[in-house]
This record gives C-alpha cells, sequence and structure tokens, in this order.
C-alpha cells in the first residue's frame, strides 16, 4: 500500500466496507493493518459505508478512522397544488 500512496501521490485511501458482512475480529485486524501501512506511508485511510456494528468495534478496540458521509438524502417537497389560471401561458 506505501508504494500505491508513494506513486499516485494520494493522501488518503478510500475503503468501501459496505459489502464486509457482519463485523467480526479479521475485518478489525485488517483495517488495522491497512491503517498502519497508510499511515507510514504518510496517508490516512477514510471508510465509505461502514457498517454501525463495525464502527462501535473499532471505537471499542481503539482503532480512530475517518467515515466518507454520503450525502444528504432530502426529503421529496411537499406536494403544491396549484390552481391554473385560463389565462395563464403555458410552461
Amino acid at each position: 500500500m506505501g508504494r500505491l500512496l508513494a506513486a499516485s501521490r494520494a493522501r488518503v485511501v478510500v475503503c468501501d466496507v459496505g459489502g464486509l458482512g457482519p463485523p467480526g475480529l479479521g475485518a478489525v485486524e485488517l483495517l488495522a493493518r491497512l491503517r498502519l501501512a497508510a499511515l507510514r506511508a504518510g496517508g490516512g485511510i477514510r471508510l465509505r459505508d461502514p457498517d454501525p456494528a463495525l464502527l462501535g468495534l473499532l471505537d471499542l478496540v481503539g482503532l480512530p478512522f475517518e467515515v466518507e458521509r454520503q450525502p444528504e438524502q432530502r426529503e421529496p417537497p411537499a406536494r403544491v397544488q396549484e390552481a391554473v389560471e385560463p389565462g395563464d401561458p403555458p410552461l
């Protein structure tokens, strides 16, 4: 990983962890090793789509990770009923 970070000049590696399944110690060990390699190369790791249980487990063992936030999903606008007047031009 260090060589890849150096070659790409990236400072942060984004790891999509959404498909890891149920979090366990294997996932924690993998992420700890990736984090250590990234830190040694002068970079960092950001997690994408982590399971809340994984974040809790990482917090429990003392491994801080940045989390890539998903764009906010806005509520659809409330339904507005508009009256059409006979002389209104079409849109």
